[in-house]
């Protein structure tokens, strides 16, 4: 069984996946950070902490969904759901305390924003009720209210700002120019002195938090100056005399400290929740140093001056870096990079800033490598100037950097995949490949030296059909298993560089790019014979009287074996890169490349258009040649007698020999993809293993030993069991009464029975 699952999961990885497939403490200076954390006091004990409202206990502390908070996740944070008839009808469904709750109610069908929602509503923190609802003119456009904004008044802006956060509700529908539009007008409304009411500017962060939410992709085109311009004004927002409320929605925070007496350290920290969003009471900011659980946090930043200071400081926290594209560092994993905004009046001295962000990858990622960075608005890219990496007793990727009046830090991270590399082959899949191999080495014997009894043309397709297979188990007995397998040895500390990706590349080396290309060509070449043989059965069918056209055996080599090495060569050529092997390979076992890191199918891997894509037009032509062979030799023809008919026996056997020629078992895999039944897929996998497995010997069978003894019956007799005498009793019966009668049945029977 060994074997079979070792075949399936080589064959054909988008067969099936789901074979495929798991403190001390130390104190801090003004030179270093308390890198050892302990859990925050409760009055709570670990062993009866029971979490309520689906709150999970990690390390004896309830991690609670964004509606509920406390110690057990019992207090509320959220507005009910309500329904407003004061003007219109508006019903906003249930919402996490200080975030805007869009209305169920949407645009009409002719407005020219159609379908978005027609109104929104703050979610107040103190009175835990909807605030007045916000009613969007459904004919608004964002580059309309661009051209508003700078002749606005005060009521007009607060209604702007409104009606742009949600006309950014809904982040699918952005285009990049209304992300650029709408950056614009938040900068905008920022800027101005007079926009600080409150209600405006709660509304500007809230349309920032929800352009956060935007695919990165959109961001290639955006304007990135405005952009720019837009991360320099919430970092003035932070700093502002008149310092802000805790302005938090999911994706951003900013958060205002103002120095009423001389400090020499301000900490920071956003402790986690299930669903890892910014919320009130999850940022935490300290004037003194606090031991923190690591366990618990997804960032702290700790700030230590040289000398102490009476001034402002700000924080902007960003929950990804989409403000921030980088040209030398690239993102291929689709990792989240959170940014801390760090910002100082320039008469605030010198001094360290610490800080740390949890890992955002799943478990399929393991962090190979980081940098401490900062955004430069010069370079318009993360640098490392000033930067280095600390080490940390507790695993943690700590950075150190000197202060700077206003920088957007960040930690860029490169993973590696936690590859899981198969076991070598028992010794049973070797034994099955090598009864296989020899079979079908007999076979091509068989067929060379017998080649006169039949002719030269079915000869040489079997014959090649064999030796693409024997070299093919050959190449997965001795390389199907990578020999160069990357155990996740992380580097964390040492020069402080900036990655080229969040993935982490090896170079190629070692053979098993040679055998993945060496197994897809004797793969293909093998059904590209199959395939071949099926042709000539056709041909033979069609001119049952002059047989195969001359032409075919000199055209069935170039295209038996030149076929696969072009697929193969437009494979390699298009995904293989020394840099990047992996484009082409997988790297758990030497096959193709058929899924991304999260281990879905992807039909740009090689694997489906590579493989999986010239074998299903082979198996089709395959199938189709099978039909019409068992419809020919089954159908009766009416001019044969009786005693000339094939026997159904016989008839059977052929299209069952053809089948097995052709491999059409391998359209079993195909049917797993379709079917979803759990029994049904067990027991195709099994069917499909078996029928695979076997493919040589039944091969032998059928097309060298079978041939051969019906070719020589005499050794069958020769193999019979000498005959052996039985005592035997003979029995009359008679026809009458009478014993003297001459008229009886006679029966013998053998004693030894």
């Amino acid at each position: 069984m060994d074997y079979c699952l070792l075949l399936l999961i080589f064959t054909s990885a988008v067969f099936e996946q789901t074979w495929c497939q798991n403190t001390s403490n130390s104190s801090t200076n003004n030179n270093s950070i308390s890198t050892t954390f302990r859990p925050l006091p409760t009055t709570v004990t670990a062993h009866s902490l029971v979490c309520e409202n689906k709150g999970s206990i990690q390390n004896g502390i309830c991690f609670c969904t964004d509606d509920w908070t406390g110690p057990t996740c019992n207090i509320s944070n959220f507005c009910p759901p309500k329904t407003s008839t004061e003007t219109i009808k508006l019903t906003f469904p249930k919402t996490v305390l200080g975030q805007f709750a869009s209305s169920v109610e949407q645009c009409p069908s002719e407005a020219t924003n159609a379908g978005m929602h027609q109104a929104s509503a703050l979610c107040n923190i103190t009175t835990h009720l909807f605030n007045p609802p916000n009613v969007l003119n459904c004919s608004l456009t964002l580059k309309t209210i661009h051209e508003w904004v700078p002749t606005a008044t005060l009521e007009e802006k607060q209604n702007l700002a409104s009606s742009t956060q949600i006309l950014t509700s809904i982040p699918e529908r952005l285009t990049p120019d209304n992300i650029t539009n709408a950056a614009k007008i938040t900068n905008a409304l920022l800027s101005d002195p007079q926009s600080a009411h409150t209600d405006i500017v709660v509304s500007a962060v809230a349309t920032v938090s929800q352009l956060l939410s935007t695919s990165h992709e959109k961001y290639s085109s955006v304007d990135h100056k405005a952009i720019s311009e837009l991360t320099r004004t919430l970092q003035a927002l932070s700093l502002r005399e008149k310092p802000n409320p805790l302005l938090v929605q999911p994706n951003m925070a900013v958060q205002s400290l103002k120095g009423e007496t001389a400090i020499k350290q301000v900490q920071l920290t956003s402790f986690k929740g299930q669903n890892h969003t910014f919320l009130p009471d999850r940022i935490k900011l300290y004037t003194t140093d606090v031991e923190i659980s690591k366990d618990i946090f997804d960032l702290q930043m700790d700030i230590k001056f040289n000398e102490g200071f009476n001034t402002n400081i700000g924080f902007v926290l960003y929950d990804n870096d989409q403000f921030f594209k980088s040209k030398s560092f690239q993102s291929s994993l689709k990792t989240k990079r959170r940014v801390i905004s760090a910002n100082f009046p320039k008469s605030s001295g010198t001094g360290q800033v610490f800080f740390t962000v949890t890992s955002s990858a799943d478990s399929t990622l393991s962090v190979n490598d980081f940098a401490c960075v900062f955004w430069s608005y010069e370079k318009q890219d993360w640098i490392t100037d000033g930067c280095t990496k600390v080490e940390s007793p507790s695993g943690q990727l700590v950075c150190k950097c000197e202060i700077q009046n206003n920088a957007n830090f960040a930690i860029l991270m490169a993973y590696d995949i936690n590859y899981q590399y198969s076991e070598a082959l028992h010794w049973i899949s070797i034994s099955g490949c090598a009864m296989s191999v020899v079979g079908l080495c007999v076979t091509a014997l068989y067929q060379i030296i017998t080649r006169k009894s039949r002719g030269d043309s079915p000869t040489l397709l079997v014959v090649n059909v064999c030796t693409s297979m024997t070299v093919f188990y050959l190449l997965f007995i001795f390389g199907i298993n990578n020999p160069v397998q990357h155990v996740h040895v992380a580097k964390k500390y040492g020069q402080n560089i900036v990655p080229e990706s969040d993935h982490h590349k090896y170079q190629d080396q070692g053979p098993c790019t040679a055998f993945t290309a060496l197994l897809q060509y004797f793969l293909l070449a093998t059904f590209t014979w199959n395939t071949l043989y099926g042709l000539n059965v056709f041909l033979l069918f069609k001119n049952s009287v002059s047989g195969t056209p001359s032409w075919f055996p000199k055209v069935s080599m170039p295209v038996g074996w030149g076929l696969p090495a072009v697929i193969v060569g437009i494979s390699l050529g298009s995904t293989y890169r020394v840099d990047e092997p992996l484009g082409y390979r997988q790297e758990e076992f030497c096959w193709l490349a058929s899924v991304d890191h999260k281990q879905k199918f992807s039909l740009k891997k090689p694997l489906f258009w590579g493989f999986v894509l010239p074998l299903l037009l082979m198996l089709i032509s395959s199938t189709a040649i099978l039909l019409h062979f068992s419809h020919n030799i089954c159908r009766t023809n009416p001019n044969l007698n009786r005693s000339r008919q094939t026997p159904l026996k016989k008839k059977i056997l052929s299209s069952f020999s053809l089948a097995v020629m052709l491999g059409l078992s391998w359209v079993i895999g195909y049917i797993l993809l379709i079917t979803q039944e759990k029994n049904l897929r067990l027991i195709l996998s099994v069917v499909f293993c078996l029928l695979n497995t076997t493919q040589g010997i039944q091969i032998f069978i059928l097309f060298a030993l079978k041939p051969f003894l019906n070719s020589h019956p005499a050794i069958l007799n020769s193999l019979r069991a000498p005959e052996i005498g039985f005592h035997k009793k003979t029995f009359f019966l008679w026809k009458n009464k009478v014993p003297e009668s001459k008229e009886s049945y006679v029966s013998t029977y053998d004693e030894s029975a």
